[in-house]
């Protein structure tokens, strides 16, 4: 990938821009107006939830996409509403796999203008990869932080691509634990693990852009909002999702976009517009919401931050670029 020397030092302020967007707006609002006819993207886990919700608009304005999946045959039948979507085997714990679908797409000599990484795992126990490594981080991080790293040619031959990371306000649980990212020395907590894989994916933004900028590709990490109705929450019981406020007496989902309680489609809205929208024509490497720019959290307004899951926000770690530049050596070498 690109070199940190030949790239200008010139960061998009962590800062809204006024969008005109907000938390109840759509996908389907976001692109409106946006012709994709010619370019390519990918959507990693783009057969359900959010992700499946990103292909299907995508699709809608003209991109080809192209679904990478561990179960190629269940995701063909989710997406199978959604007319000339292609779909691909990879598993994002295997490195192989990873590489094979790369390998396979860049054959096809296409540039790469629109990547999505949505695909993730939340709060499961305790497992390894083959390699060892924490299975929240090993797939929401490294898996993706491989795929970007395969797929660099395609994304450099799109003279203008942009790369979308879908973290989580899960930031807040943890920072990337440099000392122990495996959970080899402390007790394993799933949403510890959880947090600083979505910190990662945050970090991982940051990083990608300061070195993609020269080449024309941007980066940009979003928070989608709490959608209980994705199987992300499949490790959690009922209970806890009821203690949580995200589903009522009857089980059935909380819809509060205000309190970033949203559909599918109100989830997927940021995704599409960091990809896609015009107003972000020369930004990147930033954390964003609800349609925009996310404010950075500062110290004197943590705790109200922490305590109303409606006030947009970052935490400072999540978007520093020491850290990301510190993440990104350790990506190398653990997927080298």
């Amino acid at each position: 990938m690109a070199h940190s020397e030949e790239t200008p030092t010139m960061t998009t302020p962590q800062q809204p821009l006024r969008s005109g967007f907000g938390a109840a707006s759509t996908a389907a609002d976001v692109i409106e107006g946006i012709d994709l006819t010619g370019k390519v993207a990918i959507v990693t886990g783009g057969y359900s939830g959010i992700g499946l919700e990103t292909s299907r608009v995508l699709r809608a304005a003209g991109a080809e996409v192209v679904v990478p999946a561990r179960d190629p045959e269940r995701a063909r039948a989710a997406l199978k509403e959604v007319d000339g979507v292609e779909v691909e085997t990879m598993d994002l714990i295997d490195p192989a796999s990873v590489d094979a679908f790369a390998r396979t797409f860049l054959a096809s000599g296409r540039p790469l203008h629109i990547l999505v990484n949505s695909a993730g795992i939340m709060a499961n126990p305790l497992r390894r990869d083959a390699r060892g490594h924490e299975a929240q981080f090993a797939t929401n991080h490294l898996g993706h932080f491989r795929l970007v790293a395969r797929l660099w040619p395609a994304l450099v031959a799109a003279r203008g691509a942009r790369v979308v990371s879908v973290s989580s306000r899960g930031i807040r649980f943890s920072p990337v634990v440099f000392e122990d990212l495996d959970f080899e020395h402390r007790a394993y907590e799933p949403f510890l693990a959880y947090g600083q894989s979505k910190t990662a994916n945050a970090l991982f933004a940051v990083e990608l852009d300061r070195r993609g900028r020269a080449a024309g590709v941007r980066a940009f990490s979003v928070h989608p909002g709490q959608i209980v109705d994705t199987g992300l929450a499949k490790h959690l019981s009922t209970q806890a999702l009821r203690a949580a406020g995200a589903v009522d007496a009857e089980g059935r989902p909380v819809r509060d976009p205000a309190r970033q309680q949203k559909t599918a489609e109100q989830g997927a809205a940021t995704s599409v517009w960091c990809a896609t929208s015009p107003q972000l024509d020369g930004s990147g490497g930033v954390y964003c919401e609800n349609c925009d720019i996310s404010p950075l959290v500062t110290a004197e307004n943590e705790a109200e931050w922490r305590a109303e899951p409606g006030l947009p926000g970052v935490l400072p770690y999540a978007v520093d670029p020491e850290a990301a530049a510190r993440l990104w050596e350790v990506s190398e070498r653990l997927t080298a």
